[in-house]
């Protein structure tokens, strides 16, 4: 149980790792507060006892009211990014701006922030495909090789921790967080590694970071990941299964540039995290996408159905569309 004398703040507590995060940490005992643009969203917050703050790190208008009622923070989570990868260091410099105006409150009251700025696992780049011999998955201590649209945001997390004059940082790299009759024709390799994670799982990771002893992650990056990878073909099966498609699954040599589909269901990754397992004793427990498809099918039914927001978001980004865009 967290201590009551600690405030969490998760910034973009609307989004689809942010609001798992935010719900996470309510579920683990803490004062949750969540940061989010559209005022829309406040009053489904605040019905999961998440505290709603109207704003952004470029406004900042939210934070007198903080001062005026002497909420500081304890533990700062970090899941935003911009809409355009090209806007990724303003994007940036304003969150650093904003964490260090709210850890000096902190300091003020001798409360020592812990930071815990998300990134992502395509840091590193794409891996080989699972047939590939003397396979073994990318760790913390591999080297960042970032697509270009992604070199900003790689180098980026990394400086976050020049900031320990004021907070303590931990960066995290989630892997990724997701949830007919004839035949399916795939134009990627059935080899190709999706090491996937369950949004929950990768939210009770943060909660999981906050309470591990500060001196053991304070200054470090840890990956998020699931127990094991799964392959495209294993996943593409199972989803043959769940759907009938009769004539199962054909692979075909891509002709043309890879387009959305290939950064989805192409680009073969797999990530190690027994660094954040051996430090904090986290461990996944929800099924496999490839175990739990059908369950995973009824959710993702169900949320088109109510017109889920953050699924629509989500849907045009592996579109290759920004959020903005119809």
């Amino acid at each position: 149980m967290a201590s009551p004398k600690v405030n969490v703040l998760v910034t973009g507590a609307n989004g689809y790792i942010g609001n798992a995060v935010a719900h996470a940490f309510v579920r683990a005992g803490y004062r949750t507060y969540g940061l989010v643009r559209d005022p829309n969203i406040c009053s489904c917050l605040a019905s999961s006892e998440i505290v709603p703050l109207l704003g952004s790190s470029s406004d900042t208008s939210f934070l007198p009211s903080l001062k005026a009622q002497g909420i500081v923070f304890g533990i700062i989570v970090s899941t935003t990014s911009p809409d355009a990868a090209s806007d990724y260091v303003p994007h940036y410099n304003d969150t650093i701006s904003l964490f260090r105006t709210l850890a000096t409150a902190s300091n003020a009251a001798r409360i020592r922030p812990l930071v815990l700025f998300t990134s992502g696992c395509k840091d590193y780049g794409a891996g080989p495909l699972a047939n590939t011999p003397g396979l073994e998955p990318q760790t913390e201590l591999s080297p960042l090789n970032p697509q270009p649209s992604l070199v900003d945001r790689a180098n980026c997390s990394i400086k976050t921790f020049e900031n320990n004059d004021l907070f303590d940082t931990v960066v995290t790299r989630p892997t990724h967080a997701a949830k007919k009759v004839g035949e399916w024709v795939v134009e990627e390799d059935g080899m190709t590694i999706l090491h996937a994670l369950h949004v929950d799982d990768c939210a009770d990771a943060y909660v999981a970071l906050a309470e591990c002893e500060r001196g053991v992650v304070a200054g470090q990056c840890y990956n998020i990941s699931s127990r094991r990878f799964e392959t495209l073909d294993e996943i593409l099966n199972a989803l043959v299964k769940e759907y009938g498609i009769e004539g199962g699954v054909r692979y075909v040599k891509r002709e043309g540039p890879p387009g959305p589909k290939a950064k989805l269901l192409g680009f073969s990754q797999w990530v190690g995290s027994e660094k954040l397992r051996r430090d904090t004793g986290w461990t996944d427990k929800r099924l496999l996408f490839s175990e739990g498809v059908k369950q995973y099918r009824v959710a993702y039914e169900a949320a088109v159905e109510r017109g889920d927001e953050r699924l629509a978001k989500l849907m045009k980004k592996v579109a290759g569309r920004h959020p903005g865009q119809k």
